[in-house]
């Protein structure tokens, strides 16, 4: 295993549901420390990792959160109920093992929910709706339950660990977006003779509404800015290709706009930047229209006057599941094109 699969492995098996990345962070801190000059915590707990220089400034962002669970109750059996944090499908989560994030540690727990030897004909075809779910953490009893430590408001993540799959491909939990932390940490591991200053910024609650990228970019009023996350695939059953075009092993994706321009319509000198930095690099890769998601990039861009950003993104099948998939080259380009793109940020802004 190489030194950038390491660092996704280490960083997909942490833990760190919207609100409650502080594990996650910690393993940030370690792995960017020896590249940047400074590093501080925010107000909002975004981690801000600089390196300094002079004009432009440039901001390159990546979401430390994974979606996940919080509990709202736990019943007179020992049972937990529970809401979402973040964009899941309830089948997703149908029978999965989670870990419950309490003060006493982590306590494991499954997803249960009525066996389909008890349900009418009817119901089996019909999606297991989430409030038909529940946690068993082992309890016999509220009581029992709140002695292991469970409590209301405690989040929840999965328990899913990284695994290698054939030729260069791996899967695991919270690609979405580890993946995009990963390819930020290893650019700034790339990036040589950089003129600008550069804001490293790994931000918090993006799957919840984009809250810590608003407000470190407020902070930070930067020139330019850059997200680094994820982009779907339409490269296997199921999905067509028109609804997208992105395909895992073609190189990273640089968004034209996403959210059929409700998230973000990518400027045009940006776009021009970044195909620069790919093309003189010979690094491949592919233009994305989106209809669905967002990332930071939407939040950064509407900061104070406004602030020309654009998005680079690995493609990543099967996101906001614990099986996500990527190729460890899109990811090794996506880090490149983020370095090469911030050697040259000074010619454009």
């Amino acid at each position: 295993m190489n030194e950038l699969q390491s660092l996704l492995e280490r960083l997909s098996n942490a833990h760190g549901a919207s609100g409650y990345e502080a594990g996650v962070r910690l393993v940030v801190e370690e792995e960017v420390r020896p590249y940047v000059d400074e590093i501080r915590v925010d107000k909002m707990g975004n981690l801000i990792a600089t390196k300094s220089g002079s004009s432009p400034v440039l901001m390159l962002a990546a979401h430390m959160d994974e979606i996940g669970l919080m509990i709202k109750y736990i019943d007179d059996k020992g049972f937990v109920h529970f809401t979402k944090s973040g964009g899941w499908f309830d089948q997703t989560l149908l029978n999965q093992r989670m870990i419950v994030h309490t003060e006493k540690g982590p306590l494991y727990g499954v997803i249960g929910s009525k066996p389909p030897h008890a349900m009418k004909e009817e119901d089996k075809k019909k999606p297991v709706n989430i409030g038909d779910m529940f946690i068993d953490v082992g309890a016999t009893s509220r009581e029992d339950a709140e002695r292991m430590g469970v409590r209301i408001g405690t989040p929840l993540t999965l328990d899913t660990e990284f695994k290698p799959l054939g030729n260069d491909r791996v899967t695991g939990k919270a690609f979405d977006n580890r993946a995009g932390c990963t390819a930020l940490i290893w650019g700034l591991l790339e990036m040589r003779g950089v003129e600008a200053t550069v804001h490293a910024v790994f931000t918090v609650q993006e799957e919840v509404g984009l809250k810590g990228a608003k407000t470190s970019a407020f902070g930070l009023e930067p020139d330019v800015a850059l997200a680094t996350d994820v982009s779907y695939t339409g490269d296997h059953p199921g999905i067509e290709k028109k609804q997208s075009a992105i395909e895992m092993g073609k190189g990273p994706s640089i968004t034209v706009s996403d959210a059929e321009g409700r998230g973000i319509i990518v400027p045009e000198t940006v776009l021009r930047w970044l195909k620069e930095a790919a093309d003189l690099n010979n690094i491949p890769y592919q233009l994305e229209v989106g209809s669905g998601g967002t990332t930071d990039a939407s939040a950064i861009h509407l900061s104070r006057d406004g602030i020309p950003s654009g998005v680079i993104s690995p493609p990543v099948r099967y996101i906001h599941t614990p099986v996500s998939v990527l190729s460890m080259a899109d990811l090794e380009n996506s880090a490149r094109l983020v370095a090469r793109a911030a050697e040259i940020v000074d010619r454009f802004f």
